[in-house]
């Protein structure tokens, strides 16, 4: 009996980051629009069949997800990834990945996003000024083909992770690429 049945589309959210410019707080719990900022990356992957949220303390969500943390905590974002992609109960063909911190990106970014991943390794989206985005979608078979041993993965830097892969690149539109890094992000966002 499998154990792990296809899951197709899958989604790990990123949400145990330091949060350093913001006092240490939680950013999953913090609020934009009357809604947590895990709420509204829960929205962006509304598609997915399962969703894990790499994240020091479980928050409070109206659809049920699995919260898990990278061990060693604070490993980074591929340790958080890698972390969650093994937290599934599913196997996925393909998995979003979403930092907790983005609320502009939406359940139409990550269909652009797998829309722009067919025939490919995977999508990130891409800000303005060409940086890749925390937000992505990547071929479940071959980021186990490049995945690093445990010790390896540990602080890991994301662009090294997938430097190996045949990613698109789709550009942000509107506010899609900004983030919550600060007390100030989150008034400009209207928070």
């Amino acid at each position: 009996m499998d154990l792990h049945p296809a899951g197709g589309f899958c989604g790990v959210v990123l949400a145990g980051g330091t949060a350093a410019r913001m006092d240490g707080v939680d950013k999953a719990s913090i609020e934009l629009d009357g809604r947590t900022l895990l709420a509204h990356a829960l929205d962006a992957l509304v598609d997915a069949v399962e969703v894990v949220v790499v994240a020091p303390t479980a928050v409070p969500t109206e659809r049920p997800v699995t919260t898990v943390l990278e061990d060693p905590p604070r490993g980074g974002p591929v340790a958080g990834l890698l972390t969650g992609v093994d937290a599934l109960r599913h196997r996925p063909t393909l998995v979003g990945v979403l930092a907790v911190d983005m609320p502009r990106v939406t359940a139409v970014t990550m269909r652009r996003l797998r829309e722009a991943a067919a025939g490919r390794d995977g999508a990130f989206l891409v800000g303005a000024d060409g940086r890749r985005q925390l937000a992505g979608v990547l071929d479940a078979a071959r980021l186990g083909g490049v995945r690093p041993d445990a010790d390896g993965q540990h602080g890991m830097a994301l662009h090294r992770l997938l430097a190996p892969l045949d990613l698109a690149e789709v550009p942000a539109t509107g506010d899609e690429a900004l983030d919550v890094d600060s007390w100030s992000d989150l008034r400009e966002l209207g928070g």
